[in-house]
């Protein structure tokens, strides 16, 4: 143990790009659960090294590839071309020299994965192809990142056994507010797989826009895709006069749909309803409850104007949207959001008063009947997403309008709706608005920061989440699937200030995705995301630098 630590501040007082040895680092973020070295002397990478895998599985193929292209980015070391093991190899004599991507049907998580690392070779095994792909990223962040090739890479002897803490560890990204380029969007995932993340969530509707296409309502892209004008700063009453917009063609989101599962990430589509829809009520008024006309909205906030319920013409079109978006997105969730909905338009619109009385919608204490209006509209909805065998996904204001326990719940407005949920008997998903919301600033003085939409969320607070309270017995805990931050777009515009708002609030968030709590140490944390920050640095991304100050 004292050598390698010994060899590794030796390693690491050399100038980056020096073409001298140097050595890996396991301690990465996420920190993987268990990292036992070994009295072995280690193996060393070169250029005769090839990454082995399965013969005849695609998966582990690409994989190979992926840490064959990662070691000649961070390293400067053009690995030989990745092999293939029939049945007939012995793993033992085709794994010596190179290094094993293997299954191993006796690790227990679906993405768990193991590292081994001896002077014969490197064998990283999972349960699954996306267990080997998050041992993969692993060995990725472990190496050091050197600018010319160098005497040689030294591996210390090792045993890695890790797994992470929740099943579900998303990454959210606002595309409706302000939209970013398919490759912009690529690069987000990149940057969700980087950090050891199964989930994308894709905001693609909003009352400033609408982003992707439907072909049964072409208006919906030709109208609700483009604002003609966009308030500066925080509704000023000053727009800058420039037309935004644009939308993804299906043919697009489903590129970004492999691009992701390429890396085991699901992406999740959010059209979010029965609110956020001035678009959509743009390109088609009679979908309102009073005929428009609307406007795409060139402000930020909550306005009146939502879908009416009392029309069955808005039931076809939300199953029509829905019945095209499910044969694009394989995920099992479909988000359709149901926050900040206004009801004032149905308390005085006939057709949605009509609506409540034929549906027998009783309002009890401290409720409305349009509250429960917003529940018949959700539960239609799932049942039509059931049929098409999806899971729905919404926010915390569903809990208020009598939505079924089969509906998911995502916890923005602070944890305890989250908390309550889990006790209902709802699966949930914690983004509390107090941790998860990266379109905060990232200090309190504010003064040279990009704009933003206020608040104050430093790193240290997003790593100090727990998701799961204390008052939730085991079994209600168990309902807690996992943690995931947002990104929402109002006054963000631009590639390198989605960077910015993301990183390194990103690597705080993988370690509360990953980490038993127990294991938890913002200091020790900080050291590995300087180590971390070199690989922004070599993609060239944008970081906000306040705790490397």
């Amino acid at each position: 143990m004292k050598n390698y630590f010994f060899a590794l501040s030796m390693a690491f007082m050399l100038p980056v790009g020096a073409a001298q040895a140097q050595t890996a680092n396991y301690e990465v973020v996420p920190l993987p659960q268990s990292i036992q070295l070994t009295s072995s002397p280690g193996f060393m990478l070169s250029e005769s090294v090839a990454v082995i895998y399965p013969e005849g599985n695609a998966d582990m193929q690409r994989n190979a590839r992926f840490l064959t292209d990662y070691v000649n980015e961070m390293v400067q070391l053009s690995l030989a071309a990745p092999k293939s093991m029939t049945a007939k190899d012995k793993p033992a004599k085709i794994g010596e020299g190179n290094i094993l991507l293997a299954l191993d049907a006796k690790i227990q998580n679906d993405e768990g994965y193991t590292i081994s690392v001896t002077d014969k070779g490197v064998v990283i095994s999972g349960k699954t192809p996306a267990g080997v792909f998050l041992g993969i990223q692993t060995l990725r962040k472990s190496l050091p990142v050197v600018q010319q090739k160098p005497q040689a890479i030294t591996l210390p002897a090792v045993n890695i056994a890790d797994e992470p803490r929740f099943a579900y560890r998303g990454m959210h990204l606002d595309c409706a507010r302000h939209f970013f380029t398919l490759d912009f969007v690529k690069e987000y995932i990149d940057l969700i797989a980087l950090h050891g993340m199964n989930r994308f969530h894709w905001h693609l509707t909003e009352d400033q826009g609408w982003r992707i296409e439907i072909k049964k309502y072409p208006r919906l892209t030709e109208v609700g895709a483009w604002r003609s004008s966009t308030v500066i700063g925080h509704n000023t009453g000053v727009e800058d006069g420039v037309r935004h917009g644009g939308f993804y063609t299906q043919e697009e989101c489903r590129e970004i749909v492999k691009y992701a599962a390429d890396r085991y990430i699901t992406v999740i589509p959010e059209i979010d309803m029965p609110g956020h829809m001035l678009a959509a009520l743009a390109a088609y008024p009679e979908l309102g409850c009073t005929g428009g006309p609307y406007e795409v909205s060139h402000t930020w906030g909550i306005f009146p104007d939502v879908l009416c319920p009392g029309k069955e013409v808005t039931f076809q079109f939300v199953e029509d949207v829905l019945a095209e978006l499910v044969t694009i997105f394989p995920s099992e969730y479909i988000h359709i959001g149901g926050d900040e909905s206004p009801r004032d338009r149905w308390a005085e619109c006939p057709l949605c008063q009509q609506r409540i009385k034929s549906e027998g919608l009783v309002a009890k204490e401290g409720q409305k009947s349009e509250d429960l209006l917003q529940g018949y509209f959700t539960r239609r909805v799932e049942k039509f997403l059931h049929g098409k065998g999806k899971k729905l996904i919404g926010w915390d204001e569903l809990l208020s309008c009598g939505v079924d326990q089969t509906s998911t719940i995502m916890s923005w407005r602070g944890a305890e709706p989250g908390a309550q949920a889990a006790k209902q008997g709802h699966d949930v998903i914690m983004t509390p608005t107090t941790h998860m919301y990266l379109d905060y600033y990232q200090t309190d003085n504010t003064r040279r920061e990009p704009e933003a939409i206020g608040g104050n969320l430093p790193v240290e607070k997003v790593y100090s989440f727990e998701p799961i309270a204390g008052e939730l017995t085991k079994d209600e805990a168990r309902h807690i699937l996992g943690v995931q931050a947002n990104l929402w777009t109002e006054y963000i515009a631009y590639p390198h200030h989605v960077e910015y708002m993301v990183l390194p609030r990103m690597a705080a968030l993988a370690e509360v995705q990953w980490l038993q709590p127990e294991r938890k140490n913002y200091d020790a944390f900080i050291g590995r995301l300087k180590r971390l920050k070199e690989i922004y640095d070599l993609h060239n991304w944008t970081v906000a630098q306040h705790v490397f100050r």
